[in-house]
């Protein structure tokens, strides 16, 4: 069978008066946000900020990880936009960075609560049934 080209190029998203693509910096970041998101301590950590403000060492109890990691996560979180510190003398408290951040995740949570079909292991692959 011989390529005609792309017929249906444009044709589709032409008629609909308000459809507009992301420009290259949007997506971009928004990959950037969810490759930061793609990590289970991140989830849980960023879960914590959503419910208050918390330090390293509560989010490193909380998420059962060493503070070094926490505070390595945050500052990764942090670079991304998705948490912030606010300092108060030695200690740093931090947050989630807006109500973004929480329609975000719960809306990550809430698909993999709902999600059809197998589901990966915690290795990373998908059980053979």
């Amino acid at each position: 069978m011989r390529a005609r080209g792309n017929r249906y190029r444009g044709s589709v998203h032409t008629s609909l008066p308000d459809f507009r693509m992301p420009d290259d910096d949007q997506v971009h970041l928004a990959a950037e946000a969810f490759r930061l998101l793609a990590d289970p301590t991140r989830i849980k950590i960023l879960w914590a900020l959503l419910q208050g403000e918390s330090s390293v060492a509560c989010l490193a109890e909380l998420v059962g990880a060493a503070p070094t990691a926490v505070s390595q996560h945050l500052a990764k979180l942090r670079l991304a936009g998705l948490v912030r510190g606010r300092r108060e003398g030695t200690y740093v408290h931090y947050s989630a960075a807006d109500a973004h951040v929480r329609a975000l995740l719960a809306e990550a949570l809430f698909h993999a609560g709902h999600a059809d079909g197998p589901r990966p292991d915690r290795a990373g692959s998908t059980p053979q049934g």
